[in-house]
């Protein structure tokens, strides 16, 4: 994906280095500060997690859905197809665009509303 997204590997990379400066790259680092290394995912509030199908963070979106569901969490997962990083940004009044908009929408009120 370098070089063919909204956000690429290279602005990707760049963000990290911002991010951590001379830790960049260190084995050890907290997942609060890369979660996508946090070993332990049990507990989590649950979550929504989506991508488009054609984004830099694609894979991680769908691996970081899996991990909390075999932690036993709850996580709703989206892949829009086609949709590139930001694609609801970029073109928000795109039928794809409406429907991640609604489809986010939709989860916050299961979660927001209290059950009876």
């Amino acid at each position: 994906m370098a070089g063919h997204d909204t956000w690429d590997r290279t602005s990707n990379a760049t963000a990290w280095q911002a991010l951590l400066g001379d830790r960049y790259g260190a084995a050890d680092l907290p997942p609060y500060a890369a979660p996508t290394r946090a070993t332990d995912l049990s507990g989590l509030p649950p979550a929504y997690v989506e991508a488009g199908s054609a984004e830099t963070f694609r894979d991680e979106a769908v691996a970081y859905a899996d991990a909390i569901w075999r932690a036993g969490g709850d996580a709703e997962l989206h892949v829009w197809p086609g949709a590139f990083h930001g694609f609801d940004t970029v073109a928000p009044r795109a039928a794809l665009s409406r429907a991640a908009h609604d489809a986010r929408s939709r989860w916050l009120r299961r979660i927001l509303t209290p059950s009876s």
